[in-house]
């Protein structure tokens, strides 16, 4: 059993080696030559090394754009206003609920007849289940028909699995940067 593991660990898959292969008969093709071969397996390697570059560069200016590091900066008070001035931007109405003894709650959202809760939780590691639970809760006392949980960080599956049982909308890092960029 164990060397059959170790044997599927070292195989490629097909799909992977396609398109070198395909360098190599684009190659082949305009020059008839092994030697095309390699320039052609070559170009697409410094072609596959250029993309990934230019992706992770386009990355790291979004992240910069967005000011997530700014966000993972911020005490978890500040956090909560930054989020309510993001939503204002969106278009509703915001109420901030008191520091301590809110219930679970620490916005209160209004669009049209929507009332939207939202646990703020600023944190540099996952985010689990008390989060959605406590947001849970508060939906009754603040006769909320919504509940969010906003992080800039991560769920765990257990915090996932709990928010999809309760509809509770769960808001991670790649979520709000894209909130942050497309504020209005």
């Amino acid at each position: 059993m164990r060397k059959k593991r170790r044997r599927n660990k070292k195989r490629i898959p097909i799909f992977r080696l396609m398109p070198i292969a395909l360098a190599g008969y684009a190659g082949w093709h305009f020059s008839n030559t092994l030697e095309g071969i390699g320039y052609g397996i070559a170009c697409y390697f410094v072609l596959y090394i250029g993309f990934k570059i230019w992706a992770k560069s386009r990355k790291t200016a979004k992240l910069r754009k967005s000011g997530i590091r700014e966000v993972d900066q911020m005490s978890g008070e500040n956090f909560e206003y930054f989020l309510g001035e993001l939503f204002k931007r969106r278009g509703f109405k915001v109420n901030y609920t008191a520091t301590s003894g809110d219930y679970g709650a620490d916005l209160i959202l209004k669009d049209g007849n929507d009332i939207i809760a939202v646990q703020a939780k600023r944190y540099s590691s996952t985010v689990g289940v008390k989060a959605v639970q406590e947001i849970i809760g508060a939906v009754k006392m603040y006769d909320a028909t919504e509940a969010w949980v906003v992080t800039n960080s991560h769920f765990t599956k257990q915090a996932e699995k709990l928010a999809d049982i309760n509809d509770v909308y769960l808001i991670d890092r790649e979520e709000l940067i894209q909130l942050i960029l497309n504020k209005k």
